[in-house]
């Protein structure tokens, strides 16, 4: 009987010693039902595992392997109502309410989330306490010297709080969280005229605003903050060009290690991010993306074929971003003629790709001829490029539309006789494989280029080129001054 009883002692032991990760929550008000836990990643909350309430309201998340560390979220069967949880130990024990769980958290085991419920506790009551101030303000007659002291008051205590709770708590990942999501000081620097100078405030609030931030800890992943660091970082305090975007995206990946979750996130939501921008000309941040991290194989997460789709991606675009030159189109018009894009001599001229099958081709080109007669006087031409293969319609829509610019197609002959045409030097391999070289997967596509034939504009239309123009000979001239100057 002794031998059994330590066999059965001895077996409980060892079911334990698996068990790395034993987290139990008592939520009064629920019973035999589910409760989710959730972790957080970029911002956003993601499934994670289930647990069954008993009818006692205890619900436990119990695993044989450690839970990565980050703040999850235990979602009641509402799918509305949780509690976050600092997750960073093998075991955690709380207790709680179903209604208002946050505020009647109370933590049994669990050093990190006892001091995160104590921070939160203190802000919860804060703000109230503040709300209750500033209502006060409003109310006519009020005292309101004596309530600005108040809350001038109120706001050094909660400074003094927060700076000796991190100190005291510095060990624990839970101040790491809230000590990455906190705003950093900028001093009040003043002009000679003693005015502040936003200028040097804004530039110093930039330089040190991940000052407060441990980018090599990939904890911080699961947490709703560095997201949310990164995304302002990068798209409100960085001038949304190509260039800065790029400086400020390799330094964020110069600070974290190439092999780190972090590395791969900030690449992804980069990629990712601008890769649906609308503003003309971002698609060049891919490039810089592409031959910093792709091109150099440290997308270690990406697969093989996945690597390969990319790369092609970057190959057809670096060819093609605002500010390059435009590969030269040799291709012949309706009369059997060799027709040059880098023989046009024109100020502007407007590259455009279109087929006369095209429904939007149809509605876009005489917008496009109309434009055209209005400004070729001013130094605007238009070059062309029928994408039909067979063109039995090209030059029957080209003659009911009127149109008189140059017109080029890769026609029959053409294709029957590529190889010959090429070493006799007509045209060029890139020319005959145009649709690939330029990236057509849809018409029309328009490009602007300069009279070196750089482009300096993509993905307009016809009705935006006149206003495009105006502007961009207004900045050059504003370029010159300033340089003049």
């Amino acid at each position: 009987m002794k031998k059994a009883f330590f066999t059965i002692v001895a077996f409980a032991l060892s079911l334990g010693a698996f068990a790395q990760h034993d987290f139990s929550f008592k939520i009064s008000g629920l019973s035999d039902t589910n409760v989710y836990l959730a972790n957080y990643f970029g911002g956003k909350l993601y499934y994670n595992d289930t647990a069954r309430v008993d009818a006692n309201g205890l619900a436990k998340f119990v695993g044989d392997e450690t839970k990565p560390g980050g703040i999850y979220a235990v979602i009641l069967p509402d799918n509305k109502t949780y509690f976050q949880v600092v997750v960073n130990e093998t075991k955690i024990v709380m207790e709680t309410k179903s209604v208002n769980p946050e505020g009647n958290m109370e933590v049994k085991v669990s050093k990190e989330n006892k001091a995160f419920y104590e921070y939160l506790d203190f802000v919860m009551g804060m703000q109230s306490k503040m709300t209750n101030l500033n209502n006060q303000k409003n109310v006519e007659g009020a005292d309101t010297k004596r309530l600005d002291k108040e809350i001038k008051e109120a706001q050094t205590n909660a400074e003094k709080y927060k700076s000796e709770y991190l100190e005291k708590n510095e060990d624990l990942f839970a101040a790491k969280v809230l000590r990455t999501s906190d705003e950093i000081n900028v001093p009040e620097f003043e002009k000679k005229d003693g005015s502040l100078d936003d200028e040097k405030r804004f530039r110093y609030y930039h330089d040190h605003f991940f000052d407060n931030v441990d980018l090599s800890d990939d904890r911080l992943l699961r947490t709703p903050v560095i997201n949310t660091k990164i995304e302002t970082y990068l798209t409100k305090l960085t001038p949304q060009t190509p260039d800065s975007i790029c400086k400020e995206i390799n330094y964020l990946l110069s600070q974290v290690a190439d092999s780190s979750l972090m590395y791969k996130y900030i690449v992804q939501f980069s990629t990712n991010y601008f890769e649906k921008s609308e503003i003309m000309g971002m698609d060049a941040v891919f490039i810089c993306i592409s031959e910093n991290v792709y091109a150099k194989d440290k997308a270690w997460w990406l697969s093989e074929e996945q690597l390969t789709d990319i790369l092609k991606l970057y190959n057809t675009r670096k060819n093609l971003i605002v500010g390059g030159k435009a590969e030269n189109i040799i291709l012949m018009d309706v009369d059997s003629n060799w027709k040059s894009l880098y023989d046009v001599d024109a100020k502007y001229t407007v590259l455009i790709f279109w087929a006369p099958d095209c429904g939007h081709c149809k509605k876009e080109m005489p917008k496009l001829q109309a434009f055209y007669n209005d400004n070729k006087s001013k130094g605007i031409e238009v070059y062309a490029v029928s994408t039909e293969f067979e063109n039995e319609k090209w030059p029957k829509f080209i003659k009911e539309n009127g149109f008189d610019w140059i017109d080029v197609s890769d026609n029959p002959d053409i294709n029957k006789n590529a190889q010959e045409y090429i070493l006799s030097g007509k045209t060029t391999l890139n020319s005959l494989n145009f649709r690939d070289y330029w990236d057509i997967y849809s018409t029309p596509q328009l490009y602007l280029l300069d009279a070196d034939k750089k482009i300096i504009a993509k993905k307009l239309n016809a009705e935006q080129l006149e206003d495009f123009i105006e502007k961009y000979e207004k900045r050059l001239e504003a370029q010159a001054k300033k340089k003049k100057n």
